[in-house]
């Protein structure tokens, strides 16, 4: 079966075509500024990738309670995805506006959702709870939701494949960083822990997200008559290490650290602070930990960043020197491990796509 996967962003849309989970062709598209309505987008995508398709894969970055599982696309799913923007709002309505335009433009074809928060299902109550007022927890589904549940899967197949070990039996922390950063504890291929929460803020400062922050201090500003609409928008697009660096660009903070820049070296200082104690919090969350698998475009390819995350580490046995390396790499192979694996969501969705076809009748 070929799978066209769409994978949509805050800025750009990533497209993949896959024939049994191996890659075809590829492609991405900048979302041009303000623009709500995906149809131009998709098409420009759509004239570069080879036609050929079977069905069409989404990732949604929320599906709150309604969607743990993949599910294919209709009137009520696209609904109820555009209802939880409010808890995802850089990426549900825009993953919207893209389904609603691959329906318009593959009307033969299958569509299914998959969803990043759905890999969290198996979070115990313990961690995904808030102790929160029980009135506001159930009039607001308030808990801990958690994602990039695809990258983590992907993450754990790899480990498996680059530990020579049944996915079972190990117990890892991945760390999925990138323009979000998340940390997960994996027991055996289930969801332990991890640093997001009941949206995508909570956990390690990001590259525009701020990351956790004292609610005393959200609580100062509205007081002090700042908007929801500012508030919102400067905790998703002016904080995180653009507020301490300037920008949001890893490669260039790590190179101006180098070159003895202060405002990078404080962000990336404290970048790995807060990083290496999520790690360190999802730790407590496992047995014992068989490997750190770094994963997402920074856990990927940024030695400097990995380092200053690592140089924390040591009291879990980690060693501060596995900080190089490149994509689908063993840096150390002691116990735990460190990995650095290639982000692949799209194999994941393809192949959850496959799996619901082949076993549902209206898959033809």
């Amino acid at each position: 079966m070929r799978v066209l996967v769409l994978n949509p962003g805050s800025s750009t849309l990533k497209a993949a075509l896959l024939d049994d989970a191996q890659a075809v062709a590829d492609a991405l598209v900048e979302w041009p500024a303000g623009e709500e309505d995906a149809s131009g987008v998709v098409a420009a995508m759509l004239e570069r990738l080879p036609s050929g398709a079977d069905a069409v894969g989404y990732r949604v970055v929320h599906g709150g309670t309604d969607f743990q599982a993949p599910t294919r696309v209709d009137d009520a799913l696209l609904e109820r995805v555009e209802e939880l923007d409010e808890l995802a709002p850089l990426h549900n309505r825009r993953a919207a506006a893209v389904m609603r335009a691959g329906l318009a433009a593959l009307p033969d074809l299958p569509h299914v959702a998959c969803f990043d928060t759905a890999f969290h299902a198996t979070l115990p109550e313990d961690a995904w709870r808030y102790a929160l007022p029980v009135p506001w927890v159930e009039r607001w589904d308030i808990r801990r939701f958690g994602f990039h549940g695809l990258s983590v899967a992907w993450s754990v197949g790899r480990a498996a494949e680059l530990l020579s070990r049944p996915a079972s039996e190990l117990r890892l922390v991945v760390a999925h960083l990138g323009s979000g950063c998340s940390v997960t504890a994996v027991d055996g291929g289930r969801s332990a822990w991890t640093s997001m929460g009941y949206t995508p803020f909570e956990g390690p400062m990001m590259g525009t997200r701020s990351g956790s922050v004292d609610p005393g201090i959200l609580i100062r500003l509205i007081d002090a008559g700042v908007s929801g609409d500012d508030l919102a928008d400067g905790l998703a697009h002016r904080s995180g290490l653009l507020a301490i660096a300037g920008t949001s660009d890893a490669r260039e903070i790590a190179l101006r650290a180098e070159r003895g820049d202060a405002a990078a070296r404080l962000a990336l200082t404290m970048f790995g602070r807060q990083v290496a104690a999520s790690i360190a919090s999802a730790a407590t969350a496992l047995p014992a930990m068989d490997a750190l698998v770094f994963t997402g475009g920074i856990g990927e390819h940024s030695a400097a960043f990995r380092g200053a995350i690592l140089a924390r580490l040591g009291i879990l046995g980690l060693p501060a020197s596995g900080s190089a390396g490149d994509d689908d790499a063993v840096l150390a192979s002691g116990a735990p491990a460190i990995l650095v694996v290639e982000a692949r969501e799209d194999v994941v969705i393809a192949g959850e796509v496959q799996v619901l076809l082949h076993s549902t009748p209206e898959s033809g």
